[in-house]
């Protein structure tokens, strides 16, 4: 699967073990920054992960910055991305199942890395549960399409 990757210099950490841990599974990993913990703007580096799930150049994603909030706020502007701030298994799980989320938000310095890998598996080996879960995104969808039409 192709899978992008980012982060400010408060989820450098962990996105770089996140980075390698995908690519040991042998997923394609675009690592779209930042690429030290030199201080950055989160909204540049999630906005550039996003662009790569508007673009249809990546199906997943994982942006990280300290709490997972900023970067979260950022990714959901556009239009076709899903992307959910996880904080446990549960959640993760549900992101995947009920909402399709295409992008999971995680803060580095809220996460010890062992667990957020753990969040890493949970949200890559859901599937999508469809069914009556469906008519929510076409709502969220239908919206999009409003919003961006002008």
């Amino acid at each position: 699967m192709k899978i992008v990757v980012a982060s400010d210099q408060a989820g450098y950490e962990l996105k770089e073990a996140i980075r390698d841990y995908l690519e040991e599974k042998g997923h394609e990993v675009h690592d779209v920054g930042t690429y030290s913990e030199e201080s950055v703007s989160y909204a540049e580096f999630s906005q550039r992960a996003a662009d790569k799930i508007v673009d249809g150049s990546c199906e997943r994603g994982f942006v990280i910055c300290g709490t997972g909030i900023g970067v979260s706020m950022v990714a959901n502007k556009n239009p076709g991305v899903r992307c959910a701030l996880c904080t446990n298994a549960y959640m993760a799980e549900m992101a995947r199942r009920h909402n399709d989320a295409n992008v999971l938000a995680l803060g580095g310095r809220v996460l010890a890395v062992t667990y957020a890998l753990t969040l890493v598996d949970i949200f890559m080996e859901q599937e999508y549960d469809g069914g009556r879960h469906q008519i929510r995104l076409d709502q969220i969808a239908e919206h999009e399409r409003s919003i961006f039409r002008d």
